[in-house]
């Protein structure tokens, strides 16, 4: 019998997940929140749910029939999460991944890593509402800036007068390296641990950013000199050695 996974969020990331897992040999259902969106993600191969965690409903149950749930959304609500870990409680989910952000740590001009203090955010608290649950486990990964595909950092240059922090380092991840560590976990049964996932190299803002403009024509750009140049280089070592993985995408000024 195939494993069931449910994506709670077909997004960029989620719909993309979904179709690798699904060629992986898994059985997935994926929620999205438009209803436009359900007849894509049924050609796809996923079984589709309209879904909101803001308003639950009974179509929850049929959702959660799985042994894992990823969730891949955005919302920091924490009584919406709570709504949800409660059917969570009395549903067949055994393991939930949870996709966070590296935004959790300060700028401490200092590499972080995952014994690091984090900020009081609500992230944080969805964090530890999770790993906090005796009924499932629970793993936490934290990604850094998401890019790939249609997804270009130049882009970013574009929407911005000036850039701050230019000599500040950055955090950034490929999707294909955030599907494959998924991947990974699910495979290597890696649950009940907190993982930070971001490419080996952080190349400072300004030689990064200069480089993607240029990808999309951009001559020139401009920076903040005046900003404070707050950084932090978040370090994915644990996670390399726990599941033995090595990053696609390892060198982000190639």
């Amino acid at each position: 019998m195939q494993q069931k996974i449910s994506i709670l969020g077909c997004g960029w990331l989620g719909s993309a997940l979904a179709t690798e897992l699904i060629r992986s040999g898994y059985e997935v259902a994926g929620s999205t929140t438009s209803l436009e969106k359900m007849s894509d993600l049924s050609e796809a191969g996923i079984k589709p749910f309209l879904m909101n965690i803001s308003s639950i409903d009974s179509t929850i149950q049929n959702f959660l029939s799985a042994e894992i749930l990823i969730v891949a959304i955005t919302s920091k609500n924490i009584e919406h999460f709570v709504d949800l870990i409660e059917c969570l409680e009395a549903s067949e989910v055994q393991k939930v991944l949870f996709i966070s952000s590296t935004s959790v740590y300060p700028n401490t001009n200092e590499v972080v890593r995952e014994s690091t203090n984090t900020l009081l955010t609500p992230l944080v608290e969805i964090e530890q509402l999770f790993t906090s649950n005796p009924s499932f486990h629970s793993t936490i990964l934290r990604f850094g800036g998401l890019f790939g595909y249609d997804r270009k950092p130049g882009n970013f240059v574009r929407s911005k007068k000036r850039i701050p922090n230019p000599e500040g380092y950055i955090n950034f991840i490929h999707r294909d390296d955030c599907i494959a560590i998924i991947g990974e976990i699910i495979k290597q049964n890696a649950w009940d641990e907190i993982f930070n996932a971001c490419s080996d190299s952080h190349p400072k803002r300004r030689d990064f950013y200069r480089k993607e403009a240029r990808k999309i024509g951009l001559d020139s750009i401009e920076f903040d000199e005046d900003s404070k140049n707050e950084f932090k280089i978040v370090n994915s070592e644990k996670l390399k050695a726990h599941l033995g993985y090595s990053f696609k995408y390892s060198d982000l000024m190639e």
